[in-house]
């Protein structure tokens, strides 16, 4: 096991943002992960497992622990069924589908992050889910070592949400994923693919670093029936009827708003992006003040959507 100390978060964070970990390690088999996870209990260090570095948000002040960085990578077929390791990026099973003339993965074109990320949040996009292609994943549970493989019912994926999220499960390393999709046009699969990275480029500040939407989009049929007829324009399926949170941030005028180096989009204000070496503290400043001008306009809770590490 090559253990690494103080190594800096930030340069494995989709935001350029993060502190120092205690202790820090790679790990690229399910063997290489037993091996990481006896030591952080035979030291009796704190455990958390980084991915892509997308949707979460790292403290200034790093972490006092190990961090275990998931790269068990490789994919493989079975029929129309790839066999992918968690910590294969989306973008690199979206070009083993065009490869291969798979289709049904399409609605994650540009998605960033790591297969692990997305079935854990049950990532989501253009009316898809990644609920919607999982045959069955494997777990390690962190404190027994022991595997676990569910099949998607056992998942229990929610609106951007499974049972690996959920106590208990939330301490599993999910290790490998099974998909099932279907045979389609090489180049129509392609061709979905790219409009999903464009409308990505051109909605999206990507010129930013960013760790994607901030908050989630609210539940139509959670609103008040006054507010499911104000909010009528600002409804999408995605997949079930939602209102977009970007519209309510922007119509309570928090596009641009700053706090130090970091900034709420003009763009798309569910997005707060680094401008200028931005600090953890800044966007969590941004975050309160997006939530409490909601609240105060509309009533409404906003639940982000990233996660915290402190």
């Amino acid at each position: 096991m090559n253990l690494q100390k103080n190594v800096l978060l930030k340069n494995y964070s989709n935001y350029k943002i993060g502190g120092s970990a205690k202790f820090f390690v790679e790990v690229r088999s399910a063997e290489e992960l037993i091996e990481a996870l006896k030591y952080a209990r035979d030291n009796n260090e704190k455990v958390f497992i980084l991915g892509g570095g997308t949707n979460i948000l790292i403290s200034d002040k790093g972490f006092n622990g190990l961090i275990i960085y998931n790269k068990i990578e490789g994919i493989k077929r079975e029929g129309e069924n790839p066999i992918v390791g968690s910590g294969v990026l989306i973008k690199d099973l979206l070009n083993f589908c065009i490869e291969n003339s798979l289709s049904g993965f399409e609605w994650a074109g540009g998605l960033p992050g790591t297969i692990a990320g997305a079935i854990r949040g049950n990532a989501g996009a253009f009316k898809g889910e990644i609920k919607d292609s999982v045959v069955k994943v494997e777990s390690f549970d962190m404190n027994t070592f022991e595997k676990k493989i569910r099949n998607n019912s056992e998942c229990k994926f929610g609106y951007r949400n499974s049972i690996f999220k959920t106590k208990g499960a939330a301490l599993e390393f999910i290790t490998q994923v099974v998909f099932k999709f279907e045979i389609g046009d090489k180049k129509e699969i392609e061709e979905k693919v790219r409009q999903g990275i464009d409308y990505r480029n051109n909605h999206h500040p990507m010129e930013y670093p960013s760790i994607g939407s901030t908050f989630k989009n609210i539940s139509l049929d959670s609103l008040p029936q006054d507010l499911t007829k104000e909010f009528a324009a600002i409804v999408k399926n995605d997949p079930f009827p939602v209102v977009l949170t970007t519209k309510l941030l922007a119509l309570c005028g928090l596009k641009g708003r700053r706090v130090g180096g970091a900034m709420i989009s003009e763009k798309h204000p569910n997005f707060i992006v680094n401008v200028d070496n931005a600090k953890a503290s800044d966007v969590r400043m941004l975050i309160e003040m997006a939530k409490q001008a909601v609240k105060e306009k509309y009533k409404i809770s906003l639940e982000e959507e990233i996660i915290y590490l402190n």
